[in-house]
């Protein structure tokens, strides 16, 4: 399985923790709801799938929020 077109993890990595860097000012209630929703609007389903195959083998690299943010994902 290809992670990215590069075949590595580290762009989707660098990807979400950006939109994590986007929420930083919002309040945490409304950061991991908005960057779950923003993964799961904008985030193509091979990409989601991608990111949270990477959070199984660990997450390196992974802002928290972000780490928060794929659980709700999953969940949905």
């Amino acid at each position: 399985m290809s992670q990215t077109p590069t075949g590595r993890p580290e762009k989707l990595i660098h990807m979400a923790n950006q939109i994590a860097s986007f929420f930083k000012t919002y309040p945490h209630d409304v950061a991991v709801p908005g960057i779950a929703d923003h993964l799961r609007k904008f985030w193509g389903r091979d990409m989601r799938a991608r990111i949270l195959a990477h959070l199984d083998r660990g997450g390196d690299g992974l802002d928290p929020v972000v780490v928060e943010a794929l659980g709700r994902l999953r969940e949905r």
